[in-house]
């Protein structure tokens, strides 16, 4: 099979055709998240049914994931990522026409399983197309270049959500998955393992039902109570039913996910980095957004402009952190890039009320952005360090490591987040002036977070005690948050420490 540098020009558009398709998924996540609180208000929704929009699409595209990067290694890389382009085209459109919350959870979850086929897709297709000393360089220009389409996420999502409702941010992917179409077609070359034989569709059933379970009982605990039946069925059975996967995985022959790449210190390092890094990274977004948007006051355009300075250092920075890691080895960066992230989400955590955005938010993106873009090159070459024929495999593994750590931290997280938040909300309202009718009012509302609607017809006085004391328990649970963020950066690091060398040539 042909393999292409970063220099010639067949290589450069089968990069731009990876990096649209790959850049709908992440550009859909970040328009999302800067929906957020519109999506809240307009369609009535509690914290939960916000949580299944995000996570319907995340479960789908992490348990989905890892059979489409086996599919791809089967029936042909280019195929899966083409008929993956075509459905996430179709489903946004679905998204566009929802007149309810249930049926906009829905139609991300069909998003979802289209982007599992493009995404793993865009790494294995660069893995197995470009020769070996460009590869790095060529997964850092995918990264940095896949997220500067999301960098317009937070701008653009921003805008038509303010100026033409929240339908419009879907009809970005549209244009964008035409033009990766057909670029897939032209210069794509197929390619596929001639070893592979056999689809393990038991595996796919058993990873999708624990990741169900957990998350169902993750996102619903907190509205039903933790001692719910149902709470504690769902938990139970989504931890034994991943043994079972696990277990599965060790006795069949050909295994959604072949246990032996784990054998290299440098894969599971990588993918153990992975887990903990990018679930600080998907919490950070998740309530950063709410804050700016909830608590600091901003608009969903300007809550855009807020995030986007940490998305442009990665976008820009990234390519040359894949070039860096190409030649002093994967080691550094990916001790040192975690370590920074951490130090930025610290510095959020120092987050309160009417804050300076040049001061108390925009150091900690820029050191979030910078370490990121350090990191993300050498952590993802690092994970696909293995034989060429597992490249869908591990490419698989390692984005759906990405996208379950996504999926946990925002139910985790915001179960955590929404216990912290009503105990700090019952406290102060019960204590506060109010009347009762107006504080059952507002404690009935305590699963929306900072989405409370205060009663309309309080006088001034009372609506500024009552919002005083929604922005004070929001920015309590937040900070806790934030902190548990910093934490697993952190850990990131640690992890990167004893794991990860660099290869000898």
């Amino acid at each position: 099979m042909k393999q292409y540098t970063t220099k010639n020009i067949e290589g450069k558009l089968l990069l731009i055709a990876t990096i649209l398709a790959s850049g709908m998924a992440f550009l859909d996540g970040t328009v999302v998240n800067i929906a957020i609180p519109t999506l809240q208000n307009k369609l009535n929704a509690s914290l939960s049914e916000i949580q299944w929009v995000i996570n319907g699409y995340a479960l789908m595209l992490c348990s989905l994931i890892l059979i489409a990067g086996s599919l791809g290694d089967r029936f042909g890389r280019k195929r899966i990522f083409m008929y993956g382009i075509g459905l996430f085209i179709f489903s946004s459109f679905l998204c566009s026409i929802s007149t309810s919350i249930t049926e906009l959870a829905f139609f991300r979850a069909l998003q979802g399983i289209g982007g599992a086929m493009m995404v793993p897709g865009s790494l294995s297709i660069i893995d197995s197309s470009f020769k070996k000393d460009f590869r790095g360089r060529a997964i850092g220009i995918w990264s940095g270049f896949a997220g500067g389409v999301a960098a317009l996420g937070p701008f653009l999502g921003g805008y038509l959500v303010q100026y033409f409702n929240w339908p419009s941010i879907f009809y970005i992917n549209i244009p964008l998955g035409i033009i990766a179409l057909i670029l897939a077609y032209k210069y794509i070359p197929e390619s596929r393992n001639l070893e592979s034989t056999k689809i393990d569709l038991i595996g796919s059933i058993l990873i999708f039902l624990s990741l169900l379970g957990l998350t169902y009982g993750l996102i619903s605990g907190s509205d039903l109570g933790w001692s719910n039946p149902f709470i504690l069925v769902s938990l139970t059975l989504g931890l034994i039913l991943f043994i079972t996967f696990i277990f599965w995985q060790t006795r069949e022959k050909e295994p959604l996910v072949p246990l032996s790449i784990f054998k290299s210190p440098l894969v599971t390092g990588a993918n153990l980095a992975t887990l903990f890094l990018y679930f600080a990274l998907s919490g950070v977004v998740f309530f950063l957004v709410l804050n700016l948007q909830q608590i600091q006051g901003y608009t969903p355009l300007e809550a855009g402009f807020a995030t986007l300075p940490s998305i442009l250092l990665i976008t820009f920075l990234s390519g040359y952190g894949g070039t860096l890691a190409d030649k002093i080895g994967p080691r550094f960066p990916m001790i040192v890039g975690p370590f920074i992230v951490s130090i930025g989400m610290f510095l959020l955590t120092l987050v309160g009320l009417n804050v300076n955005y040049f001061t108390q938010i925009l150091p900690g993106l820029i050191l979030f952005g910078l370490g990121m873009s350090i990191v993300i090159a050498p952590l993802t070459k690092s994970a696909l360090a293995v034989d060429e024929k597992y490249s869908g495999a591990a490419s698989g593994v390692n984005n759906a490591v990405a996208r379950i750590a996504g999926l946990f931290a925002v139910a985790l997280l915001g179960a955590i987040a929404l216990s912290l938040f009503e105990n700090s909300l019952k406290t102060q309202i019960l204590n506060s002036s109010l009347n009762i009718n107006t504080k059952q009012i507002i404690l009935s509302q305590a699963n929306k977070l900072g989405g409370i609607n205060i009663p309309k017809n309080l006088n001034m006085e009372n609506k500024m005690i009552a919002k005083e004391i929604i922005d004070r328990s929001f920015i309590n649970s937040y900070k806790w948050a934030m902190g548990i963020n910093a934490a697993l950066a952190f850990l990131s690091s640690v992890i990167s420490f004893f794991t990860i060398n660099n290869r000898k040539r």
